[in-house]
């Protein structure tokens, strides 16, 4: 598998018991949607290895509890902390109207009161507030995203139209 081909779903971040479980704190809050699977692919240096699930349990809303199967114990789950999970995009089910992906949006046209602000460079979401990171010539502007400041989302042209506060880009200069 390719990582091309696959979504970030998220981090192995700790071990939870001797018998090789652990904790994957998931880029979304629908850890329901993977309890069917599998398998995971782990990131390891580039490339993408499958794991393949013996159980999986929900331990909080953003947080699955799992045991590989081959992973017995508390040293081989040492060996795989803070390893990328991915998954194929065919799992995706499409959004529409203003709900998105974050990897989708990434190189998407930011646009405001009819002017251009910059392209989606990136998405930081290691914050509580996850924040559009925009490029425009040599400056990054971060905008908080929230359904509020989001107008309309064109997949097929590729940009999102926002609504934003007064100042919030004047804040910025």
């Amino acid at each position: 598998m390719k990582k091309q081909d696959c979504f970030y779903l998220g981090k192995i971040i700790k071990k939870y018991s001797f018998k090789g479980e652990v904790l994957i704190k998931t880029d979304g809050d629908l850890v329901e949607n993977y309890f069917n699977l599998k398998n995971f692919f782990l990131e390891n240096e580039n490339d993408l290895v499958p794991f393949f699930i013996d159980r999986i349990k929900k331990h909080k809303p953003d947080i699955l509890r799992i045991k590989f199967q081959d992973v017995d114990s508390e040293e081989l789950a040492k060996k795989i902390l803070k390893k990328k999970i991915y998954l194929p995009l065919t799992l995706l089910k499409p959004l529409r109207g203003k709900k998105f992906y974050f990897h989708e949006v990434i190189g998407f046209k930011v646009i405001s009161e009819k002017k251009v602000i910059g392209i989606i460079n990136k998405i930081n979401d290691l914050s509580p507030q996850p924040i559009f990171e925009i490029k425009n010539k040599n400056r990054i502007i971060l905008v908080p995203i929230h359904n509020d400041f989001i107008i309309k989302i064109n997949r097929k042209e590729k940009n999102i139209e926002l609504s934003l506060p007064d100042g919030l880009l004047e804040l910025q200069n």
